[in-house]
C-alpha cells in the first residue's frame, strides 16, 4: 500500500536550512500558512478523537477518515 507524505506538516526547519524565514515573507503569505495550519491542527484534532471510537486501525477506517476529513 502506497502512503503519501504531507510536506506542510514537517516543519521548514527539518527540510532545509537555506529557506527564505518568516520574517522575509510577505504579509499575505504568513497570514495563508497560518490559515493552512490552523486547518491542519483541526483535522488532526478530528482524526484523533475518531481513531479510538473506531477500534483497531485498519483499511476501512482509514478510508472513512479521508472520506470524512480529508476531502474538505
Amino acid at each position: 500500500m502506497a502512503y503519501d507524505v504531507c510536506l506542510d506538516r514537517i516543519p521548514h526547519d527539518s527540510i532545509s536550512s537555506h529557506q527564505t524565514t518568516g520574517s522575509k515573507r510577505g504579509v499575505l503569505r504568513r497570514w495563508l500558512d497560518a490559515i493552512m495550519a490552523s486547518q491542519q491542527r483541526r483535522a488532526d484534532r478530528e482524526i484523533a478523537r475518531y481513531i479510538p471510537t473506531s477500534g483497531r486501525f485498519t483499511d476501512e477506517v482509514e478510508r472513512e477518515i479521508e472520506r470524512r476529513f480529508l476531502s474538505k
